[in-house]
């Protein structure tokens, strides 16, 4: 669905104004389907949930999103659909990498046309790029679209680890204002906060070490808990942002064994799996080649979430 011009550039004013509040619990939002379909009334109150449960900032298009399964024409509609539903009172980062640098652009460029506020661009996938083939990779992205972008590194899902010294040297690009870490290495999260210019956004990739990245001076997660509990995981954030990390650290023990519970089987299987236990969305369709969760992570998963008293 192709937005208007008066909402174009609307959305590119905000793109403009919202990327200094890219901070905080940033949910990594989840794409409901239904009948094969993406099921666009779920997706409306998800994020309508998110908003008035204290999240910062909404990703749509994801991993958490099955950005990997969704055609173009969905993918499009879903950043779109997000705009429309947030109407700038959260920033909205719009999913937009891909292994092909053209393809990256084409995403890239229709989120800044439709109002999303930055983009996150993983690294490519399956290429298996060297450093400076990743370097030339974000800069050509950046002169072509000219779009506040966060860096999405995950060794764990593409094969290719960006190193500190690469995210230092891209950084020194305006258009690229953060990096989403995900290696679960928190010694190489230390190099990249040390090594980037100050503003430089560091999120955590991964909420079993958003505590830590924040405690050493990172802005925020992106977050696949947030889908859960997203008001506990915006307290969580809030205290760390107040330096109030006693109460920060509580939380990110309370919320552990949820953190585990998302990843007893891919992502975002668990996720969905748990809106519908919850009966936030009506079904936990995933596509393939993810498919449903075993019966014994089903109950595991139902226990976790009983004993927050949020399902069963």
């Amino acid at each position: 669905m192709a937005c208007g011009k008066k909402h174009c550039k609307k959305g590119k004013a905000s793109g403009t104004n919202q990327k200094k509040n890219i901070h905080g619990a940033i949910v990594a939002i989840v794409t409901p389907f239904k009948d094969g379909k993406v099921d666009e009334d779920s997706l409306k109150d998800l994020i309508e949930w998110q908003i008035k449960s204290g999240t910062h900032c909404i990703v749509p298009c994801g991993t958490t999103g099955e950005s990997a399964t969704l055609s173009h024409e969905e993918h499009k509609r879903v950043v779109e659909l997000t705009v429309e539903t947030a109407r700038g009172r959260v920033p909205v980062i719009a999913g937009t990498g891909s292994n092909s640098t053209e393809e990256t652009i084409m995403l890239t460029r229709h989120a800044k046309d439709v109002g999303a506020d930055a983009a996150l661009v993983i690294t490519p996938y399956y290429n298996k790029p060297s450093q400076e083939g990743l370097y030339q990779h974000f800069m050509t992205v950046a002169k072509e679209c000219k779009f506040p972008m966060i860096l999405y590194n995950v060794p764990g899902r593409t094969s290719v680890n960006m190193l500190p010294a690469t995210v230092a040297r891209c950084a020194r690009n305006r258009y690229i204002v953060g990096i989403k870490e995900a290696t679960g290495n928190m010694k190489q999260v230390s190099e990249v906060i040390r090594q980037c210019p100050r503003g430089f956004k560091v999120l955590s990739g991964d909420d079993f070490t958003a505590f830590h990245t924040m405690a050493m001076g990172g802005q925020g997660v992106i977050s696949v808990a947030s889908n859960i509990m997203p008001k506990q995981m915006a307290n969580m954030m809030n205290a760390c942002e107040k330096g109030e990390f006693e109460k920060a650290r509580r939380l990110h023990f309370k919320l552990y064994p949820l953190f585990s519970a998302m990843f007893c089987d891919t992502n975002p299987v668990p996720a969905k799996t748990a809106l519908a236990m919850m009966g936030r969305i009506p079904s936990e369709e995933v596509r393939l080649p993810l498919a449903p969760l075993s019966e014994t992570n089903r109950n595991g998963l139902m226990d976790v979430l009983r004993s927050y008293k949020i399902a069963g």
